[in-house]
């Protein structure tokens, strides 16, 4: 009787150890794809940014054991290096809606950086309008349907939005759902936060600038902008022109990307475009385990044996609910 009984309640047994063995794996998974957050494995992006022949040269004989990481002056160890041919972009292209009609003549452009991304890139587009982001199309590795997603902008103060990096930080938690890669923001903004008003919106003091910087640095995004003024107060102010361009320029350099204007309007879009394909072009995915345990800021320093210019980002902040246990 005992040993009919046994053979009768083995199954059940299989299934609670399968049911443990499969939570368990869960958990390790989960673990996998939160090391942004948790201390251990950091991932960056690096972008060697050369500046005449000499570093341009400089930049072409690179090699991934030219590169140092040290996080809180810490020397750190890498565990791998990527290039750009082994890992396409993942990117969201944002527009905000209430900019100068003058930039729909710029749709064509971005519609073809778009569709010239590598294979395999993933691209989703929204447009940052009244306090919301309106997504056109989630992520798809479909470059021309997304190109196709993009359509003319209000350039009506209908559509302003307070701050465009509410939004922003909208477009940034998407991307949680994504692999670690090459995370890109395309942000064609006027770049004014003004939600403290005119008076606190310079790029130190814009309150939702820095939690969007917080937010692309602790999931390793960095963010390309292109400015062009609105129709609002970037087109009338040369105060809040300044001020936009100076929060661009904030948020480009501390997540590791770059900003492009051009005094207080635009021409073209084009030669911001030439130099943006040339960057991507001479990024590295770099992952490095992090020695340290403690919680708050942690600063990044990225070197290698060349003299070159690397953009990357400047840290990120670690909660100590993220901290994983010894």
């Amino acid at each position: 009787m005992n040993n009919q009984s046994s053979r009768h309640t083995s199954p059940a047994i299989l299934a609670v150890v399968a049911i443990v063995v499969f939570a368990a794996i869960a958990v390790a998974q989960r673990k996998q794809t939160d090391v942004a957050l948790n201390g251990r494995d950091v991932t960056i992006l690096v972008t060697v940014h050369p500046n005449n022949e000499r570093t341009r040269a400089l930049a072409d004989r690179l090699q991934a054991e030219d590169f140092t990481v040290r996080e809180n002056k810490r020397a750190q160890e890498i565990i791998s290096v990527k290039r750009p041919s082994l890992t396409p972009p993942i990117i969201a292209v944002l527009l905000q809606d209430d900019l100068v009609s003058r930039v729909n003549n710029e749709l064509r452009g971005i519609k073809d950086f778009i569709r010239h991304l590598p294979e395999g890139s993933r691209v989703m587009t929204g447009y940052i309008t009244v306090g919301s982001l309106r997504i056109t199309q989630d992520f798809t590795t479909d470059r021309e349907r997304a190109a196709k997603s993009l359509r003319i902008l209000l350039s009506n103060r209908s559509a302003s939005s307070f701050s465009p990096y509410e939004e922003v930080v909208d477009a940034l938690r998407r991307f949680d759902s994504q692999p670690q890669g090459r995370r890109i923001v395309l942000l064609v903004s006027d770049g004014l936060d003004l939600s403290r008003g005119l008076s606190d919106a310079s790029p130190m003091q814009a309150m939702e600038l820095d939690r969007a910087i917080d937010e692309a640095q602790r999931r390793s995004i960095a963010v390309f902008a292109f400015y062009a003024p609105s129709v609002g107060l970037t087109r009338l102010s040369h105060i809040a022109m300044n001020y936009g361009q100076g929060c661009l320029n904030r948020i480009a350099d501390e997540t590791g990307g770059d900003a492009f204007f051009a005094g207080s309007d635009f021409v073209t879009f084009d030669p911001y475009f030439n130099e943006l394909n040339d960057l991507l072009g001479r990024q590295w995915l770099i992952t490095y385990r992090s020695t340290n345990l403690e919680p708050g800021f942690r600063k990044i320093e990225v070197k290698t044996d060349y003299d070159l210019h690397l953009l990357h980002p400047s840290g990120y902040r670690l909660r100590e609910r993220d901290i994983p246990n010894p």
